[in-house]
């Protein structure tokens, strides 16, 4: 292989990775239940403003958004809703960015 192929090669790969923006993980929920106007913490990474627009309880089929409280890089703060239904729920966020997606997060909150 050529020295001139290798090097383009290199840089291609240093510039895609430092573009891509950290994806936000939601590790724990505390408590993992709660009620209407009850305040539920979550930890875990990236969970700042900068890369976290909205969150949601979502069942599958019905997304309820929540209002966020408080919010840093490891953790965030929530109200349970009034206008979610008891039962199980998934947490789900909306990144931020050029291209916002919707990530379900591998936590739940049942809602009494």
């Amino acid at each position: 292989m050529r020295l001139s192929f290798i090097v383009p090669l290199f840089l291609a790969t240093g510039l895609a990775m430092f573009g891509q923006q950290n994806m936000p993980k939601m590790n724990t929920v505390d408590p993992g239940n709660g009620k209407a106007g009850d305040e539920i913490t979550v930890a875990g990474e990236n969970l700042e403003k900068a890369q976290v627009a909205k969150v949601y309880l979502t069942d599958g089929k019905n997304d309820v958004l929540v209002d966020v409280t408080e919010q840093s890089a490891t953790s965030l703060k929530f109200k349970i809703p009034s206008k979610a239904t008891a039962g199980r729920f998934a947490l789900m966020l909306l990144t931020t960015g050029k291209e916002p997606k919707l990530i379900e997060q591998p936590v739940k909150l049942t809602v009494e």
